[in-house]
Order: structure tokens, then sequence, then C-alpha cells
């Protein structure tokens, strides 16, 4: 079947959900070392809300991800990445997204990072229903300097591939 029809066919009921931040999850890959170095990391969802409306154009959605929950594994490039070198979490905690268009196939936004404002579009891979919850993942490209995140040019890779797994529970 054709997977932009799954999406249609498979919709969430209409209203108001709320992000269930345990279950969900914003994993990033990069590279570093002048591109030779894989970089794998999370950051935490620290809120959100999705209201699903009928014509799905009329849904919207709004995500706050923890800056300061920025995970490698590796403390010291962590805490590097929190300061105010890159991501400048203690003047900037939040990293929001907030749609301006849904489609069954791509959500399209703004995203803020470091008070810096500007569009991604995610792509969505699936979507599972059930009643009162989904699942949906999605993936994106991200190029940090757009975002004024330019430390360490060469050393730390300038794109962040995304993806997300977010579960979504209906108030």
């Amino acid at each position: 079947m054709d997977a932009k029809r799954d999406q249609v066919t498979n919709a969430p009921r209409l209203g108001r959900y709320t992000i269930d931040a345990a279950n969900s999850t914003v994993a990033f890959s990069s590279r570093h070392l002048f591109g030779l170095m894989p970089v794998r990391g999370t950051f935490a969802i620290r809120s959100g809300t999705v209201d699903v409306a009928e014509p799905l154009a009329d849904s919207s959605l709004r995500v706050e991800i923890a800056a300061a929950s920025f995970h490698t594994g590796k403390e010291h490039r962590d805490g590097d990445v929190r300061s105010a070198k890159f991501l400048d979490a203690g003047r900037h905690p939040d990293i929001t997204f907030v749609s301006t268009s849904v489609e069954p196939a791509a959500v399209t936004g703004t995203l803020t990072v470091c008070g810096v404002e500007k569009p991604v579009s995610l792509s969505i891979g699936r979507a599972d229903v059930s009643p009162g919850v989904f699942t949906v993942r999605a993936t994106t490209r991200v190029d940090r300097t757009e975002f004024g995140v330019t430390a360490a040019r060469g050393l730390a890779g300038r794109y962040l591939d995304l993806s997300l797994e977010v579960t979504c529970v209906h108030r």
C-alpha cells in the first residue's frame, strides 16, 4: 500500500495530544575531527503538544527540547557543547520547534536554537496509531552554522542528522 495513503487512513483521532517525553527520543548523528569520526547522541524533549485537526493541514505542534540535555556519553565534549561556545544552554535553555505546515509526509516549521529562528522540514517516516496514542518517526538535517553555532569549524561537524520518535497521548 502507498505509504502516504496509509498515513492518511491511519490518522489519529482529532484533538489535543501531549508529547510523552519519557517515551520519546531525539537522536542525532554527526561527524567530528574533520569528518573522520562519527558522533551519536540524544536530546531530551522537555514538553510538547500536538493538535490534530480536520483537515490535517489545520493541525499544529509545538515541541520544547532541553538544550542542556545534549548527551553523547563524553562528559568533556557534552560540557563544551552545552557551554557558551556552542548551545549556550545557560542563556538559551530551550530549543523549540513550532509547526507552520502539516502534511501526511512532512511537517514544516520554525526551529529556534540559541535565539535564532530558521525553517526546518521534518520528513515523516512512519506513524503508528492506536486508540488515544500515536507514535511518529521523523528525520531532518540541521546545519548548525545557520543558527550561529560556529565554534570549532572543521573539528565539530557542521550538520546534525536528527531522528525523532515521538509518542503522543490524547488528553
